[in-house]
C-alpha cells in the first residue's frame, strides 16, 4: 500500500500565506473590542449551525444571487443553497459531486484530468457556466477550473441558474457556481477529524479546526489530504488541501479578515478507453494506456484580505483584496484508437503542456437602505478591478517524420506503457494578460409589503494583450465593452410564498485560456444573451416541507464554440434553450426526509453555419442539440433514520443522453447511478458512516472524446462500485 502523500518541502505559495498569518497574529491578538457602545448594525456574529440534512435552503441569506443579504425566497431568480455538511455526509467529496448530485439541472462536462467544468440550462463550460471561491471569478485553465476541489473546507455552495450579469465578470449566461469556505468562529470552539477508506485503496485524513483566540480575534483551519491507487492500472492520486483565515473585530461595526487557501492536486493520469468498433469493451475496463512516466499536476493558491464596515443601520461598506496563482501542467498521451486491423490500440495526441497564472484584484461596494417616495429601498454600489497574467507552453514530439506527430501502438490487453518522447521539453508560446474595470449596481425597491421590484445593472471594460513568442505577427490588443442589467419582481400573496419573473441581458466572460485555442480571438465579438424567467417558491410545514418550479428561456447570439475533435474555435450566430425546472424538500414523520430535483430542457443551434478548413466547405448545424448538454437531469436522496443513532439513505443520479459532435451522430448514452449509506452515531461527537458507490457496478463514459477525421471514440469511464468506509470524530 502506497503511503499518504509526505510533501517533503511546503510549496513556496503555502509558505508564504502561512508566513503572513504568523506575521500578523501577534499584532492582531492585542486588539480588543470597543468598550463603549458604537452608533450602527453590529457585523453578525458567526457561528457553526447543525446541518438540517439537506433542503432547499430557501429562508438562507445567498451572496450570490444578490450583495443585499437576500434569501432564495426574495430573490427573482433560481437559486440554491448546498450546505457543506449535507455533501460530507452524503459522500460527495468533490465539488463535481456536490454540484451534479445536489444542484437542480446541473450535468459535469469535463473529464477529471483537466479540472471541473459544467453544464446548465443548454449551455455548458466555464465562459457560460462560471465558477466563483468565495465571490470571487476564477480564470479556468484549458477550459477548466482546478480550484477548488474538495468540499472538506466548504462552508456552502451557492448555485445561481441563469444569468448573473450585474454580479460576477460579464454575465455567465448560463449560470454561477460559488463555493463559499468554511468561516472563522465567533462563538465556542469547533474540531473535527475524520478518516476515509474504500475499495479502492483510497486514504484520506481531514481536520477542522476553529475557534476565538480572543474576544476580538477568531479563526479556522482546514487541512485534508489523500491519496488513491484508483480504479484502473497505475492509476495513483494524490490529494492535499489547506486554508487558514483570520477574523478581527476591531470594533462591533468594524471586521477585518485576512484568509489563505492552497490546493496541490496530481490526478489520475487516466483519459478514457478505446472503444471498440463504436463499442466499449468491458473486458479493459481497467486499462491504462497513458504513458509511464505520465504527468498531471495543479497547484493552486488563493489569499484576500477583506474589510467590512456598518457605521449605521442604513450604510454598509465591503472591500476584498485578492491574490490567485496557479501552476497547471499535463504531460501525456491522451488519444487512443483500437484497431480492429491490426488488434492494436494506436496512442496519438502526445503533449506536454504548461500554464502558469496570476490573478490579482480589488472588489468593493457600499449598500445604503433608506426610504425611497416613502417607500423602503436598499441599493448596491460597487466596483471590481482585475488582472490576470497567463503563460503558455507547450511541447508536440515529432514522429518519423517531422511534419508528422508521434504515434506508438501497443496490444490492448498485455503491453509495456512506454515514455514519453523528451519529456522535459518546453517551447514557450504566448503570454496573454486580461485587465478589467467593472461598475455595477443593485436595488430593490418594496413596492408594498409583499410586492419588490429587485434590479441591477453592471458596465464592464476588458482589455486583451497577447504576446505570440513564437510569431510575433499574432500579437494583438484588444478592449471590450459590455453592459448588462435584469429586473424582476417578487409577490408574496402568502407568507413563505413567492411568485415572481425576471428578465436579464448579459454577456459571457473572456477567458484568458480562449486564446489557447486560437489567433484570431481579435476577430470575435463578445457572447450575449437574454434570459426570460418565471417561476413559484414555498416554504411550508415550518420549513419542513419546501419546494420550487422554474420556467425560462435563454437565447444567445456569437457563440464560441470548441470543436471536440481538433480544438478549433468559432463564433456561430445563434443558440436557445427553453426548460422547466423543479425541486422538492419534504421532513415526514418516522425519520423520512426526501430531496428531490428534476429539469428538462430543450436546447437547439438555431443558426450555426460551420466553416469545415479540411475540406473547405460550409456545414449547416442548424436545428441541432448543442454538444455535451443533456436534455434531462434528475436527482433523488432519501434517508430513514429507522431507529435511534442509525440512518439508511440512498441517492439516484440519473444524467441524460448528450451528442459529442455537431452533427449529432455521436452519443453519449444516459446512465443512472445509484449510491447506498448507512450511518451510525454512537454519541453526539462520534459518527460512522458505510457507504456504496455505483451499487449497481453501472459501467458509463461521463466523458467522451471523438476524432472526426479518424473515426476515434474513447470513453472516461466512471468510477465502478467502490466500497467506503469513514469516522468523523468532534472534539
Amino acid at each position: 500500500m502506497n503511503q499518504l502523500p509526505s510533501h517533503s518541502r511546503p510549496p513556496r505559495a503555502l509558505s508564504f500565506s502561512v508566513i503572513a498569518l504568523a506575521t500578523a497574529l501577534p499584532g492582531l491578538a492585542l486588539a480588543q473590542p470597543a468598550t463603549q457602545s458604537t452608533p450602527g448594525l453590529p457585523l453578525p456574529t458567526i457561528e457553526v449551525t447543525a446541518d438540517q440534512g439537506g433542503g432547499l435552503n430557501l429562508s438562507t441569506p445567498a451572496s450570490t444571487a444578490s450583495r443585499l443579504g437576500l434569501t432564495p425566497l426574495q430573490t427573482p431568480a433560481s437559486v440554491e443553497i448546498i450546505r457543506g455538511e449535507t455533501a460530507r455526509e452524503r459522500g460527495q467529496l468533490s465539488i463535481t459531486e456536490a454540484v451534479t448530485q445536489n444542484g437542480t439541472g446541473f450535468s459535469s462536462v469535463a473529464a477529471p484530468v483537466y479540472g471541473s467544468g459544467f453544464a446548465v440550462r443548454g449551455f455548458q463550460g466555464n465562459s457560460s457556466v462560471m465558477q466563483l471561491y468565495d465571490g470571487t471569478r476564477l480564470f479556468p485553465g484549458r477550459g477548466n477550473v482546478t480550484f477548488p476541489f474538495d468540499t472538506w473546507s466548504v462552508e456552502r455552495i451557492e448555485v445561481l441558474r441563469g444569468p448573473a450579469s450585474v454580479l460576477y465578470g460579464e454575465g455567465a449566461i448560463g449560470g454561477v457556481i460559488n463555493v463559499v469556505p468554511k468561516k472563522p468562529i465567533t462563538t465556542g470552539f469547533r474540531n473535527e477529524a475524520e478518516l476515509f477508506f474504500d475499495s479502492n485503496l483510497t486514504r484520506r485524513i481531514a481536520l477542522d479546526s476553529g475557534g476565538p483566540i480572543s474576544q476580538a480575534l477568531s479563526y479556522r483551519f482546514n487541512i485534508v489530504t489523500d491519496a488513491s491507487n484508483g480504479w484502473v492500472d497505475r492509476g495513483n492520486s494524490s490529494n492535499f488541501a489547506a486554508s487558514g483565515a483570520l477574523r478581527l473585530q476591531a470594533t462591533p461595526n468594524l471586521a477585518f479578515t485576512i484568509s489563505t487557501d492552497y490546493g496541490n492536486q496530481n490526478p489520475m493520469r487516466y483519459f478514457g478507453t478505446p472503444y471498440r468498433d463504436g463499442v466499449l469493451d468491458t473486458s479493459i475496463r481497467r486499462r491504462n494506456y497513458n504513458v509511464s512516466d505520465s504527468l498531471i499536476r495543479f497547484e493552486d493558491s488563493w489569499s484576500q484580505f477583506k474589510t467590512e464596515w456598518t457605521p449605521s443601520d442604513a450604510l454598509s461598506f465591503r472591500n476584498v483584496l485578492y491574490y490567485l496563482t496557479s501552476r497547471r501542467e499535463w504531460r501525456n498521451a491522451e488519444t487512443f484508437f483500437w484497431n480492429t486491423g491490426t488488434n492494436q490500440v494506436e496512442r496519438s495526441n502526445y503533449n506536454h503542456i504548461l500554464q502558469q497564472q496570476n490573478q490579482v484584484g480589488n472588489r468593493a461596494d457600499l449598500t445604503l437602505r433608506h426610504q425611497l417616495f416613502g417607500l423602503r429601498n436598499e441599493t448596491v454600489i460597487g466596483f471590481d478591478v482585475n488582472r490576470a497574467n497567463f503563460g503558455y507552453s507547450n511541447y508536440f514530439p515529432a514522429g518519423a517524420l517531422p511534419f508528422l506527430p508521434y504515434t506508438s501502438a501497443v496490444n490492448p490487453y498485455v503491453f509495456n506503457p512506454g515514455t514519453f518522447p523528451d519529456p522535459n521539453r518546453l517551447d514557450p508560446k504566448f503570454r496573454s494578460t486580461i485587465s478589467q474595470q467593472s461598475l455595477f449596481a443593485e436595488n430593490r425597491l418594496s413596492l408594498r409589503d409583499n410586492l419588490t421590484l429587485v434590479s441591477g445593472v453592471r458596465l464592464d471594460r476588458p482589455t486583451i494583450n497577447r504576446q505570440d513568442l513564437s510569431t510575433p505577427s499574432g500579437s494583438f490588443e484588444r478592449t471590450f465593452s459590455s453592459v448588462g442589467w435584469r429586473v424582476g419582481a417578487v409577490y408574496n400573496p402568502v407568507p413563505d410564498f413567492a411568485i415572481y419573473g425576471q428578465y436579464a441581458v448579459a454577456s459571457d466572460p473572456i477567458n484568458v485560456p480562449l486564446l489557447d485555442y486560437t489567433k484570431s480571438f481579435q476577430n470575435f465579438d463578445l457572447t450575449r444573451g437574454r434570459q426570460i424567467e418565471v417561476g413559484v417558491k414555498q416554504s411550508f410545514w415550518g420549513g419542513r416541507g419546501q419546494w420550487t418550479l422554474a420556467a425560462f428561456q435563454i437565447i444567445k447570439n456569437n457563440l464560441l464554440v470548441v470543436n471536440p475533435a481538433d480544438f478549433s474555435l468559432q463564433q456561430i450566430g445563434q443558440q436557445s434553450s427553453r426548460g422547466i425546472e423543479a425541486a422538492v424538500s419534504l421532513t415526514l414523520d418516522g425519520g423520512w426526509r426526501i430531496d428531490a430535483n428534476a429539469a428538462v430542457l430543450k436546447a437547439r443551434y438555431d443558426d450555426f453555419r460551420y466553416i469545415d478548413f479540411v475540406s473547405f466547405s460550409v456545414v449547416d448545424y442548424t436545428n441541432k442539440v448543442p454538444i455535451l448538454v443533456p436534455q434531462a437531469t434528475a436527482n433523488l436522496w432519501l434517508s430513514w433514520a429507522f431507529r435511534e443513532n442509525w440512518e439508511a439513505s440512498a441517492g439516484l443520479q440519473f444524467v441524460g443522453q448528450s451528442y459529442e459532435d455537431f452533427a449529432n451522430t455521436i452519443v453519449r448514452p444516459a446512465y443512472a447511478l445509484v449510491n447506498v449509506g448507512l450511518k451510525w452515531q454512537p454519541n453526539p461527537n462520534t459518527t460512522f458512516n458505510f457507504r456504496i458507490k455505483n451499487l449497481f457496478d453501472k459501467v458509463y463514459s461521463s466523458y467522451l472524446r471523438y476524432d472526426a477525421d479518424n473515426g476515434y471514440l474513447q470513453g472516461f469511464l466512471g468510477q465502478p462500485r467502490t466500497f467506503q468506509a469513514s469516522m468523523n470524530v468532534k472534539f
